[in-house]
């Protein structure tokens, strides 16, 4: 027998043990538990067991769950998915967008669309009419979607980066449909931009190792990179901490696999993989494109 069941609060989520949309229960237990997950109505991505990541879990994924032989991970294994480099970006599988509670999800829409047309952060007394719909005040809201890391704070308060969107230089900038620019916290920011929005964008960034331009152009949802050897790189910091701190200065273009490598030899603190073009832009669009979806 199958149940489908529409939660809407988190409230309701703590009761059914649900930990992001979709959750799948079997017998009232997760059979992809995300250790630590708090309860969410979010989006929720589910890793493969080649380290890819989807909306829902796989259709062998799900046989191995009903038949109760989900094969056990090798003791590497575990250890290397407990620091997973997508961690980090993908909040543990619970995804960038923040809940429709409380105000959150209002408050971040707003924040991302002034990013996206005017290329700053907003100041919080243009939040306030937004978070008063939810009968709270922007700094409430702010600090909430900081300790989740939706967002960062700066000592002042004011937004320092709000995922994609960075409000400081970085070496990632973003030209627009509108002809607006705005800096994005890294690689993979940058390449979820274009989904997130829905439109033409130009990432226009730096190989670290070299100085060398990397540029990826998307027109009509297609992308060109060049030099047309391009790769990102995708890591982590062995440290606990919101992704600005952990991860966002080792996602990075190179302008080839052989400065890529180099990185990597040089930074062996750093947890990741050097990926493809495609693999950067999937993981992107995953990430970042259902942001300003609405329900």
């Amino acid at each position: 027998m199958i149940d489908l069941v529409e939660v809407f609060e988190e409230g309701e989520a703590a009761r059914w043990g649900m930990t992001g949309s979709p959750t799948v229960l079997l017998n009232g237990t997760d059979p992809f538990p995300i250790p630590g997950a708090p309860p969410s109505v979010s989006c929720r991505l589910y890793r493969d067991a080649g380290g890819r990541t989807d909306g829902a879990p796989s259709v062998q994924a799900l046989r191995e769950a009903f038949s109760g032989v989900r094969r056990p991970q090798a003791a590497e294994e575990q250890d290397c998915c407990e620091t997973d480099p997508l961690d980090p970006i993908g909040r543990a599988g619970r995804g960038r967008r923040a809940p429709a509670e409380r105000g959150l999800r209002l408050v971040q829409h707003a924040i991302l669309r002034h990013f996206a047309t005017t290329g700053r952060a907003p100041e919080a007394t243009l939040l306030e009419p937004v978070a008063a719909e939810a009968g709270r005040t922007a700094g409430e809201v702010l600090a909430e979607l900081d300790r989740e890391d939706f967002l960062t704070l700066a000592t002042s308060g004011r937004i320092a980066a709000a995922y994609p969107f960075s409000a400081v230089e970085t070496r990632h900038q973003v030209q627009l449909a509108n002809e607006v620019r705005v800096w994005s916290m890294c690689a993979i920011d940058a390449l979820g931009i274009s989904a997130m929005l829905g439109q033409d964008v130009t990432v226009s960034s730096s190989d670290p190792i070299d100085g060398q331009p990397v540029t990826v152009s998307f027109v009509n949802g297609a992308a060109r990179w060049e030099p047309a050897g391009a790769v990102v790189f995708v890591g982590r910091r062995e440290s606990e901490g919101p992704a600005a701190a952990v991860c966002c200065d080792a996602l990075s273009f190179f302008s080839g696999l052989t400065p890529a490598e180099q990185w990597k030899s040089a930074n062996p603190e750093v947890r990741g993989e050097i990926v493809s073009q495609a693999r950067a832009i999937e993981i992107g669009h995953q990430t970042f494109g259902p942001l300003l979806e609405e329900d």
